[in-house]
């Protein structure tokens, strides 16, 4: 009992710290250049991305995230080689894929897509990852903080609006919230809903 007590009042806490956190905050432009366009082409990047509050690097985040599998005496290094398959797959296409879901939710006007030709491309670099838990009956999602940025398709360098998204929450839970992917990808899927409502706004 005590033990459920203890999980939900960090549960609690948690939530309540999140709602410091989860925010976007634009660094430079404004969203003027989008009023005339139809679609979006959208990129993601991992350009130093930081893990875990220890702000490790990714060779060093799956190097600990391995001796964690291979610990448990049921488990092998099938079940690592199954997990780490999975993480790849999640950060080269379904991260995306949740983005998308997410901007899309709630940017009626604009169409976000992947690999579309269209004038301005959005690209989100993750910064910082935290990937979350999961402990049964309930679990904590995760947190991503990001560089997005547009820029003009044919001319990258040409940065037309800069956003930080600030420790953004992973919510709503997602099939896949058992794992630190699914939890991950439930952050950008909140990432582009936070992104998509401040478009709405603007293209009123």
């Amino acid at each position: 009992m005590k033990k459920l007590f203890l999980l939900l009042f960090m549960a609690i806490t948690t939530a309540t710290f999140a709602q410091t956190e989860n925010q976007l905050i634009i660094q430079q432009g404004n969203l003027d250049f989008l009023k005339d366009q139809t679609e979006v082409n959208v990129q993601l990047k991992f350009d130093n991305t930081l893990y875990q509050v220890e702000n490790f690097t990714e060779a060093q985040y799956l190097e600990k995230r391995k001796e964690d599998i291979l610990k448990n005496r049921k488990k092998t290094e099938q079940d690592w080689h199954k997990w780490s398959d999975a993480w790849e797959k999640f950060k080269t296409t379904d991260y995306l894929d949740y983005f998308l879901k997410g901007i899309n939710s709630k940017s009626k006007k604009v169409l976000f897509r992947k690999e579309v030709n269209a004038k301005y491309t959005l690209i989100i670099d993750a910064k910082w990852i935290y990937v979350g838990w999961h402990g049964g009956m309930i679990g904590q999602e995760a947190k991503l903080t990001s560089d997005i940025t547009f820029v003009e398709t044919e001319n990258p360098s040409k940065v037309i609006m800069k956003i930080q998204g600030d420790k953004i929450l992973g919510k709503p839970q997602n099939k896949d919230f058992v794992m630190e992917y699914g939890r991950v990808a439930g952050a950008y899927e909140a990432t582009g809903k936070e992104l998509g409502k401040v478009i709405k706004k603007a293209l009123k």
